[in-house]
């Protein structure tokens, strides 16, 4: 097999092969799990090695790995709870040292990130995502192709945690009751990244006969404070199965799991790809953009760097 990042006889356009990364699927990524007769829903996400595999693609500091760990995993469990076909993508850009984050997940749980950072700006010590990002927007999308109205919800970002960014937005724009804890950190088997998301169900759907508003209330309030007692450690360790933790967790209030879901290493860049990229560009910025006669485009969810030769690279109609 020729390598889809060099130069080949195969017309760039044609060219859709994988770069050389790796083939990894988690196959119990999400445990989704409801609460019996109760009002209460959710997702326990584990990335396992799958987290070490796409954070250690950049060579980012360990704070900024971590917040891109954190959203991964979270990207991962709100999508697993839609309806689509295409790709759920999480999105902040801020004034702070990281300036853009980015993770998205297809309906497939093929999952992909990355993080623009200025390691120059980052302070001493482990910085919150508050601090981080800055001062900025936080965006949730949902990209179901050109066919498809796309779907995207927006909000300033606020508080000090990348999870209360997130309790923050659907605070104010889904009008949902929900709750994120997010983990991700270096463990003596590399980067782990972990979410567990709850949420509480609206309407009468699933809930027990005779369960009022005030027991539903009460019973999403004792979910909460169960889950509030969730650990780092527990969510980052991979001897720990999500069936035992979720039971620790829920075995007194009628734990019920549902069929689990896998994801995988999801880098979608190809030569075909970029070509229709570099396609864009003018003439005077492609020759700008060449070195030694070539021009490397590196995809920045993979860092794999594909070489296209200039003379062999023309701009489309109007771009000259």
């Amino acid at each position: 097999m020729t390598d889809p990042t060099q130069p080949s006889t195969t017309p760039d356009f044609l060219n859709h092969d994988r770069p050389p990364v790796p083939d990894l699927t988690v196959p119990r990524g999400v445990q989704p799990f409801h609460l019996q007769e109760k009002p209460v829903r959710g997702r326990l996400v584990r990335l396992g090695p799958l987290a070490d595999a796409l954070l250690t693609r950049h060579d980012n500091p360990p704070a900024v790995a971590a917040l891109m760990g954190q959203a991964l995993a979270l990207t991962a469990g709100l999508a697993a709870a839609l309806k689509f076909q295409g790709s759920f993508s999480l999105q902040a850009k801020g004034d702070g040292p990281v300036r853009m984050l980015l993770a998205d997940c297809t309906e497939a749980g093929a999952l992909r990130g990355y993080a623009r950072a200025e390691p120059e700006s980052l302070p001493e010590g482990s910085p919150g995502a508050g601090t981080l990002l800055g001062q900025g927007y936080l965006a949730f999308t949902v990209d179901q192709g050109a066919e498809m109205e796309r779907y995207q919800g927006i909000v300033a970002i606020e508080g000090e945690s990348l999870a209360e960014m997130t309790g923050h937005y659907f605070a104010t724009s889904e009008q949902l009751d929900s709750r994120v804890w997010l983990a991700a950190g270096h463990t003596p088997q590399g980067w782990r990244a972990s979410a567990l998301i709850l949420e509480r169900v609206a309407g009468a759907g699933g809930i027990g006969p005779g369960m009022d508003s005030a027991a539903q209330e009460d019973a999403w309030e004792t979910a909460l404070a169960l889950a509030t007692t969730i650990t780092e450690a527990e969510m980052l360790d991979d001897a720990l199965s999500s069936d035992r933790l979720l039971y620790r967790l829920f075995h007194a209030e009628g734990l019920m799991l549902d069929r689990p879901r896998p994801l995988s290493y999801g880098c979608r860049c190809s030569r075909a790809r970029l070509a229709s990229v570099l396609a864009g560009f003018g003439t005077d910025d492609l020759d700008h953009m060449a070195e030694n006669g070539d021009i490397t485009m590196t995809c920045e969810f993979c860092n794999v760097g594909f070489r296209f030769p200039r003379d062999e690279v023309q701009p489309a109609a109007g771009q000259a």
